[in-house]
């Protein structure tokens, strides 16, 4: 493949808020937040604030239009790259590849993304709300969500994500224990993380199993657990993250990839071959790098077949092998497939779109070396991905170690 990203540009910076199931601290406004996160993230760098000339957001609170200049004013940045992304949990991914680019064309130097996700002051009873009481995205008059599905109930994501799996077992048979095993695995890898929600709360198979079905096949502990949080991080030059003199490994973002197929699985023409498969050929190809040379893979995971799908899709295994691949591997970050060994967001906890970075992330701590106990050994490359909607826009990235 020609073109592409030459791995030029690193993630520098991190910042987290830890999930919480129960946020009981102040509620702030979203640009504070912003700012808060942003100043974590530079100081993980070694980057001073003044020296940020671009940004990656995507909604804010205090916003509807103008984002990115609402968040440069309240920061006191003037900066030469802006850039609103909407893509759902495919969000984060996506604004870390945009901001790569951009550092590689040679539009800017040092990019804040972020996406704040705690609690934020109540709006007036008379404003309206991002979402309608019916889950759906689009209850706007004139959207075909608003007209064609809603009054028909096809709407909110427990429902898609259950005729995705159907559709899968229909087409390729299913085994309830193979995607429950995604499900504990991946509660393992919290366990070993302090700051996942369901930290030392250890599951297994049967326990999924048994939990409560909240829409065949999908159980309770397979559906992912929305929390507060926050998240940001600095994506620099090489040669710039050099200069701050940062005690960190180099962490470069060497590929990427990106697919929208579509808004809702009504208009789908394959409920069971994403956009996640387009979006890894592309990362993989660009970053010349093969499947077998992966050592941790972070998948977006809202719903464990959401996992399973990305394990396919992405080259890992072939079409309809993903639940024979996931009972003969470990998936934990002691095993021979390590997945979201941080939990994931089944285990680790979703904060709104930031959830989304927590795969990434863990990504760029593995690849740093500094996930103390769930380490993985001679981790030297991440693929991560973000997956927006019903499995309809989803981002892949791949991270190196220089």
């Amino acid at each position: 493949m020609t073109g592409g990203l030459r791995g030029d540009a690193v993630v520098a910076g991190v910042a987290e808020y830890a999930p919480e199931r129960k946020y009981l601290g102040p509620r702030v406004m979203t640009l504070e937040q912003w700012g808060d996160l942003a100043a974590i993230a530079l100081e993980d760098a070694g980057i001073p604030a003044g020296d940020v000339d671009g940004l990656v957001c995507s909604t804010v609170r205090e916003s509807d239009m103008f984002v990115p200049a609402t968040v440069a004013e309240y920061l006191g940045w003037r900066v030469d790259y802006a850039e609103r992304v909407d893509l759902g949990g495919a969000t984060p991914v996506g604004m870390v590849w945009r901001a790569a680019a951009a550092i590689e064309l040679g539009l800017c130097e040092v990019v804040v993304c972020a996406a704040p996700a705690r609690p934020t002051p109540s709006l007036p009873a008379h404003m309206p709300r991002a979402w309608s009481p019916y889950g759906a995205s689009s209850a706007i008059m004139g959207s075909p969500q608003a007209e064609f599905e809603i009054p028909f109930g096809n709407l909110a994501q427990n429902g898609g994500y259950a005729m995705i799996a159907n559709r899968y077992g229909a087409e390729f048979g299913y085994d309830p224990r193979a995607t429950a095993k995604i499900a504990a695995d991946q509660r393992t890898n919290a366990c070993a993380n302090p700051d996942a929600v369901f930290f030392d709360k250890p599951i297994t198979i049967d326990d999924v199993l048994a939990s409560k079905m909240v829409a065949d096949p999908l159980h309770v502990l397979e559906i992912v657990m929305p929390c507060a949080g926050g998240a940001a991080v600095v994506v620099t030059s090489a040669d710039r993250a050099r200069r701050a003199g940062s005690p960190h490994r180099p962490v470069h973002v060497v590929g990427c990839g990106e697919h929208l197929a579509h808004k809702t699985p009504t208009y789908t023409p394959d409920l069971v071959r994403t956009p996640v498969g387009r979006a890894a050929d592309r990362a993989f190809a660009m970053a010349g790098i093969a499947r077998n040379e992966v050592d941790v893979v972070e998948p977006y995971d809202c719903y464990t077949i959401t996992v399973l799908l990305t394990i396919e899709d992405s080259g890992f295994c072939g079409k309809g092998e993903g639940m024979a691949f996931v009972r003969d591997h470990d998936l934990t970050y002691r095993g021979d497939f390590p997945v979201n060994t941080h939990g994931g967001q089944l285990g680790y906890g979703q904060a709104g779109l930031a959830g989304g970075f927590s795969q990434l992330i863990e990504g760029v701590s593995q690849v740093r070396g500094a996930c103390g106990g769930r380490q993985v050994a001679d981790c030297d490359i991440a693929f991560v991905t973000g997956t927006g909607g019903i499995m309809s826009e989803q981002a892949a990235v791949l991270l190196r170690g220089g």
